[in-house]
């Protein structure tokens, strides 16, 4: 149990401070650099009972850890169907809708985890012979957007252009899979 002016540093960065308050499970720290930052209690080691390193160690749940570390399996998505545009599967990119904790990827890590995903999903969709799909990417910096426009220009049997803008707005690329004869 943490308490105002406790002695912390944070786990898996090098963080160091002092407690300023805890509500609940969630405790502001200010950092030796003078910044405030809001971290879980998990996630916080006081550090200072340095004497006392063993019951430190001892309170640490290494399961549970393991747990929070551990890479989280891409989540299915769910098929929304819309009243104009019956059985036109959307795929929403934003991280927040395939992993439950983003914290400890980088952006590197982000973005390649996205651009397997839709690339899974255009595989799908050919192999199923859909003949169209959205991806939902959003607005931001365009990175994710020009990633996804790379990626789709690798397909010679796929057309793609910005999706309804009333609907979506800019932040989404409509995909028209070209069929084969087979």
């Amino acid at each position: 149990m943490l308490n105002k002016g406790d002695k912390v540093a944070v786990l898996d960065e090098a963080i160091n401070g002092v407690v300023l308050t805890v509500k609940g499970h969630e405790v502001t720290i200010e950092t030796e650099d003078g910044f405030v930052m809001n971290f879980t209690e998990k996630e916080l080691v006081k550090t200072s009972d340095s004497g006392n390193l063993m019951d430190t160690i001892r309170r640490i749940n290494i399961e549970e850890i393991k747990k929070e570390k551990a890479i989280p399996k891409p989540r299915s998505f769910v098929k929304e169907r819309k009243e104009k545009e019956v059985g036109v599967p959307e795929f929403d990119l934003h991280i927040e809708k395939l992993v439950k904790n983003k914290h400890g990827m980088s952006n590197y890590d982000i973005l390649t985890l996205q651009a397997e995903t839709a690339q899974r999903h255009i595989e799908f969709a050919i192999k199923n012979r859909i003949p169209k799909i959205v991806f939902i990417h959003g607005v931001g910096e365009g990175v994710l957007k020009a990633e996804l426009d790379f990626l789709l220009g690798r397909y010679d049997n796929i057309d793609f252009q910005e999706a309804n803008y009333q609907k979506y707005g800019q932040g989404a690329t409509e995909v028209f899979i070209k069929q084969s004869k087979k």
